[in-house]
């Protein structure tokens, strides 16, 4: 646990807000109490994200920087804050997610990250018994941001069936989760389509690969397994992963087609059902 004296700014980004939170705050003549009080938190949440026992969230920094007047600083040591959270193996992968022009992805297993909502994500991420559930959680949101941009990247996802059907978190989360797909419908920068049971073997049965642009950058291939992330730029590996995404892309449902499958999915699989006491005896 961090000190408030023996702080160093220079060990991390999560020490050096923590450091700048206590230093602006208390330049503003302000105890934790009363900067709690003005943000609406506790003093105990001031002190512990100042000695970084805890990681604070974009909300939080948005509400001190409007407290202490800081000109957004803090909005925007966040973003360097939770990316830090990710793991090492994976922080290069998001950096370059952040930069691409165009990510084109193949899920045969799970919802893909910048898609997930926060309950399904949550679900997710606690299989792995990470020490620090927030952080990686918060993380994975911050992730997303790059899809609110004004300029997003434009992004096209093939997901197996079987994403569909896994019950991550349960049946409200996976309710939750699909209709957080089905938003994506008629996004003018995202497209889904779903790659039906039916379409039997295709050509990336070994797993899930994902595909980024950039527009000044050669393009990158990026896979995972057990316990770590690979990417390269190889030019012979990027032939074969764009020849088999068009594949995927022809065998699997339209848009149209799987927005539908998704909705009918949701509504059979996990609908809202009766209690066992409101149904009717015959």
């Amino acid at each position: 646990m961090a000190n408030v004296q023996s702080l160093d700014p220079d060990a991390s980004p999560l020490d050096y807000y923590g450091w700048e939170l206590r230093r602006l705050r208390e330049a503003a003549n302000l105890k934790q109490g009363q900067l709690g009080d003005i943000i609406f938190c506790t003093g105990s949440l001031i002190g512990q994200i100042e000695t970084t026992r805890r990681i604070p969230t974009r909300d939080f920094s948005e509400r001190v920087d409007a407290a202490l007047g800081t000109d957004g600083l803090f909005s925007r040591l966040v973003g360097l804050v939770l990316r830090s959270q990710l793991p090492a193996w994976f922080q290069p992968y998001a950096d370059m997610e952040a930069k691409a022009t165009y990510i084109s992805t193949y899920q045969a297993q799970v919802v893909y990250g910048l898609l997930q909502t926060e309950e399904y994500a949550r679900a997710l991420l606690a299989t792995g018994m990470p020490d620090d559930l927030d952080g990686l959680l918060a993380a994975r949101m911050e992730r997303q941001r790059i899809l609110e941009r004004d300029h997003p990247p434009l992004a096209w996802a093939v997901l197996d069936e079987a994403v569909l059907h896994r019950p991550i978190g349960g049946r409200e989360v996976m309710r939750n989760q699909l209709a957080r797909l089905l938003e994506f419908s008629g996004h003018r920068w995202m497209r889904i389509q779903v790659l039906s049971f039916r379409a039997g073997e295709h050509t990336s049965l070994d797993g899930m690969f994902t595909l980024l642009r950039f527009e000044d950058d050669p393009d990158v291939i990026y896979t995972e397994d057990l316990i770590s992330g690979h990417m390269t730029a190889s030019p012979d590996t990027i032939k074969e992963a764009a020849r088999r995404y068009a594949h995927l892309q022809a065998a699997a449902l339209s848009v149209e087609d799987s927005a539908a499958l998704i909705a009918r999915v949701m509504k059979e699989r996990y609908g809202d059902r009766p209690r066992p006491d409101e149904r009717t005896v015959a």
